[in-house]
């Protein structure tokens, strides 16, 4: 195993682990950027990632990316078409996965990425773009955000990005037709949803006690044991493989190390 990595080098290794082989996974800015290349190029070689700005493809990139928009992206691409062509697969249902992050989440995965309170202030935040879409729409999602106490509450204070109902169930009573969040990558832990819908605690990042993340969260949150599925686990390093491709993808480390 690789012996020495950042936290978002795990993240990246964590969320590329949710892209199954034949997935098409609605890619996202950051870190999600790297994290299906790093899929295509090992686990999942039938998977393909579609982008907002209407970019297509069945490949890594052949060159660093800041942007799903860089040149980069589009050379080689299956398809390069518009935002239309790619909500309107998001609409029919054909998203199997989808990444997005958010400044606040609630214990039932709702998002928030428009507006928080700051003491007596609020602070506007740059609001949903298609993560709203996204969230409804794609089969499953996974949330990636960095693991900070202010990020978790009970209730959100905006709810951008819907997740599960907090009235019990996973989106039973919920317009919204998508399978909704599935998983939480954050640089401490990763997280699962339970039967009704609430985020609990599946594996720690190695170093990182059990307690340790679970005292960040402002209510009691169950683990995998508390759930039937075991005790919680060491969330797996990044391989040697996955580490170089990481850092092929992200040479300068722009997303993964600065």
């Amino acid at each position: 195993m690789a012996s020495e990595y950042t936290p978002r080098e795990l993240m990246v290794s964590a969320a590329a682990a949710e892209i199954e082989d034949g997935d098409t996974a609605f890619v996202g800015m950051r870190l999600p950027l790297i994290a299906f290349q790093v899929a295509v190029s090992t686990h999942a070689p039938n998977s393909m990632a579609v982008y907002e700005s209407g970019v297509v493809r069945d490949s890594p990139a052949d060159g660093f990316i800041h942007t799903m928009c860089d040149l980069p992206n589009l050379n080689r691409a299956v398809s390069a078409t518009g935002m239309i062509d790619i909500m309107s697969r998001l609409q029919r249902g054909d998203i199997d996965v989808g990444f997005l992050g958010g400044a606040e989440i609630d214990r039932y995965g709702n998002l928030n990425t428009t507006w928080v309170r700051a003491g007596d202030d609020e602070i506007r935040l740059p609001g949903s773009g298609g993560a709203c879409d996204i969230a409804c729409m794609a089969d499953r999602t996974v949330l990636l955000m960095p693991h900070e106490p202010r990020r978790f509450t009970e209730e959100v204070h905006y709810v951008t990005s819907p997740g599960h109902s907090p009235n019990g169930g996973r989106r039973t009573d919920h317009p919204a037709p998508g399978g909704g969040p599935s998983t939480l990558v954050t640089s401490k832990a990763t997280f699962g949803f339970d039967v009704d819908g609430e985020l609990y605690l599946r594996s720690a990042h190695p170093g990182v006690s059990p307690e340790e993340v679970l005292t960040d969260f402002p209510w009691e949150m169950n683990t995998a044991e508390d759930i039937g599925e075991g005790p919680v686990t060491t969330t797996a390093q990044p391989t040697d493989e996955e580490l170089a491709l990481i850092r092929a993808f992200d040479p300068d480390g722009f997303w993964t190390r600065s």
